[in-house]
């Protein structure tokens, strides 16, 4: 089942085009990251999707309902932003208050269980107005699980959050997709979004520049190896043969025992250099293949 569909879905202001037709299909059961640098459009496309604005032209679909239908919200969940909390309320009354609202009134027990799961558990009582940043952005999350949607919309779920918190955050996530849910999330924290997500989309000036799992967008973006590898000691007699063969296989070659490190183009070259280093009576003990990160990718765009 597909989740999300978009086709050429663009926004503009006036004169201003700040969506530019963007076909996206993200499948049920999906952790997807979407990125972009401020002001690449990301908020705006979100907002269309969660129906807070509409489209100045193209279609979508959450969950095979064609968008806007005011039917399908119950079944999807959005991180509000923390400044929409009423201070008044406490954790406890926020959570009963909008489950009530989407239609999927929460018991007590429910309530608690959600304020457990992303940390909040003992200020369940305790009223917004008192809560810290990152006591806030909790109960955002808490708010967008409450009614047990089937697609989640999360914004930087984990921003200002300690470091024990953003791992609580983390399991909680990957606990909702083992569950069969759908997060759709975006993340300033590109290490987070490599470690989470199934597949990202990398959108810039309105438009999706890339798209695929961290191993396509790899494989497009890389256009060298780096190669690190560690060997037993080389007979004399084979080094200069070894070199001038090294010096023809790759670029950047740097032989200095016991490693031997070489820019290639090709990872199959990887599997040679391995087999011309064992040929000279020396054992391979360790390789190490630099690959893009994520935030090469995300800076190259």
């Amino acid at each position: 089942m597909i989740a999300i569909e978009t086709k050429q879905l663009t926004k503009s202001y006036g004169a201003v085009p700040i969506v530019k037709g963007i076909d996206l299909i993200v499948e049920k059961g999906e952790i997807f990251g979407f990125l972009g640098r401020n002001g690449a459009g990301k908020s705006t496309f979100i907002n269309m999707l969660t129906g807070i604005i509409q489209p100045s032209s193209g279609t979508y679909a959450l969950l095979g309902v064609n968008g806007p239908n005011d039917d399908v919200k119950e079944r999807i969940g959005v991180m509000p932003d923390y400044s929409t909390l009423y201070g008044s309320l406490t954790a406890l009354e926020h959570l009963k208050f909008l489950s009530a609202l989407s239609g999927k009134p929460a018991g007590k027990e429910w309530c608690r269980e959600v304020l457990t799961l992303v940390g909040l558990e003992e200020h369940a009582r305790k009223k917004a107005a008192k809560f810290s940043f990152g006591m806030k952005k909790k109960l955002g999350i808490a708010l967008a699980i409450i009614h047990d949607p089937e697609l989640i919309f999360l914004d930087e779920p984990t921003s200002g959050l300690d470091a024990e918190s953003v791992l609580r955050i983390h399991k909680l996530i990957t606990w909702l997709q083992a569950r069969g849910k759908t997060i759709f999330m975006t993340s300033h924290n590109l290490a987070e979004v490599e470690k989470l997500c199934t597949r990202i989309a990398i959108m810039k000036e309105g438009k999706i520049a890339s798209i695929g799992n961290m191993e396509e967008l790899r494989s497009f973006h890389r256009s060298t190896i780096k190669v690190k590898i560690k060997h037993s000691p080389i007979p004399v007699s084979e080094q200069i043969k070894l070199q001038q063969w090294l010096e023809s296989a790759g670029t950047d070659l740097e032989m200095k025992a016991p490693y031997v490190t070489i820019t290639v183009e090709d990872e199959k070259k990887i599997a040679e250099i391995i087999r011309a280093i064992q040929q000279c009576r020396a054992d391979v003990l360790r390789v190490e293949v630099k690959e893009p990160t994520l935030e090469d990718i995300f800076l190259e765009e």
